[in-house]
């Protein structure tokens, strides 16, 4: 096998004088060397003609694949493969094409001034991602670590902790990390100082009143923004083991109501996609309001009644429906989605019927769930029982 022709670099704040033997012969043997203005002047003179990467960085994708044969070299910042460069350039290559001589990242760089293990700390990419994705991870105590467009996002940065009940939270912002223009600051004292131009880092201890989210499903409906038609606590517990997430996988959640049941099917694990597909724009943009508050923004919402709003939509591996169950969807979904895992709850009679006569032609498991809670009898109290349930869970 040849080698690769392209190299992609991962540079630090020291520049040329941070670079492997390997990193520093990879420049002298480009014939073009490619990558933001910063980076480029990290590194100055060595290698062919030079290339500025052009933004948004998409469309710097054809210039560099255009170079393709020639011995090339594409700069990226730090680790290009934590929340860099690497993995969206990568894609469009075959293996063979390419090798990466990575650098330390902004976060074990970061680690290593604080004195943090790194393994215990959350690291997020929010340079081009929305500050809510803070929000699974902010608990009294909590340690974490996020990059930051710039000096100014670190403003927004604390409007947002002193939003979500976290504004006691202390912030260090820490700028260059590794070069001569190193800075490390707390981020109180930047309103009396010019804040740094360039990507920043920021080490956030988490302190407030703030309540921290359950990390197991069954959260309080409190949580979700709902009018009434949410999947209760217990039950949602209950729907996501049945519905059994794994790493990877999508779900389709039909009748999403306030979105809950997608919003903790993507709260387990940050591989998880999910659509939830609404026929009401009010209870759409109620979903669209929780996934942004819980920090959910990759759900994807769609407008309309199954089964036709399914079609054209990825594959799932797991299907939820929350509401309108009939036997026309069910045939639907065992057509458009073989293999899955589908979980339907069932509260109305007209509904249990159907489910049971599913169950009888599909097989699957059933489970009767009666929930009881404690309700004032005088000056006493009893037990008042909610409606029963059942769910129906099957492979399709």
């Amino acid at each position: 096998m040849s080698a690769p022709w392209l190299t992609i670099l991962g540079v630090g704040e020291d520049g040329a004088a941070g670079l492997s033997t390997a990193a520093r012969a990879a420049l002298d043997a480009a014939e073009i060397v490619m990558g933001p203005p910063r980076h480029l002047a990290l590194v100055p003179g060595g290698g062919g003609t030079r290339i500025a990467w052009p933004v948004p960085f998409r469309d710097g994708l054809p210039l560099l694949l255009a170079q393709r044969g020639r011995p090339t070299v594409a700069l990226a910042s730090g680790d290009p493969f934590w929340f860099g460069a690497g993995s969206v350039i990568a894609r469009e290559l075959d293996p063979g094409e390419w090798r990466a001589l990575p650098g330390p990242s902004v976060f074990s760089l970061a680690a290593a001034r604080l004195g943090w293990p790194l393994e215990t700390v959350p690291c997020l990419g929010l340079h081009a991602a929305p500050l809510s994705r803070l929000r699974p991870h902010l608990a009294p105590g909590a340690r974490l670590l996020a990059t930051l467009r710039d000096g100014d996002a670190v403003a927004a940065l604390l409007a947002y902790l002193d939003g979500a009940g976290f504004g006691d939270s202390r912030v260090t912002v820490l700028a260059a990390l590794g070069g001569p223009r190193e800075r490390i600051a707390a981020a109180r004292d930047l309103p009396g100082a010019r804040p740094p131009a360039g990507p920043v880092a920021a080490a956030i201890e988490v302190r407030g009143p703030g309540a921290a989210l359950a990390l197991v499903p069954g959260r309080a409906e409190a949580v979700f923004e709902h009018d009434g038609q949410i999947t209760k606590s217990p039950v949602r517990a209950l729907t996501l083991a049945a519905l059994a997430p794994r790493p990877g996988e999508r779900l389709w959640d039909i009748g999403g109501g306030s979105g809950a049941v997608a919003i903790e099917w993507l709260l387990a694990h940050p591989s998880l996609e999910a659509t939830t597909v609404e026929i009401r724009p009010d209870r759409a943009g109620r979903i669209r309001r929780n996934a942004a508050a819980l920090g959910q923004d990759r759900l994807s919402v769609v407008e309309g009644r199954a089964p036709e709003a399914l079609s054209g939509l990825p594959r799932p591996d797991a299907i939820f429906v929350g509401g309108g169950l009939t036997a026309a969807l069910i045939e639907r979904l065992a057509q458009l989605a073989p293999g899955a895992r589908l979980v339907s709850n069932a509260v109305t009679l007209e509904t249990e019927a159907l489910v049971l006569d599913a169950h009888r032609r599909l097989g699957g498991d059933l489970l009767r769930l009666r929930a009881e809670r404690p309700q004032p009898v005088g000056r006493f109290h009893g037990w008042a029982a909610a409606y029963p349930l059942v769910q129906w869970s099957v492979t399709l």
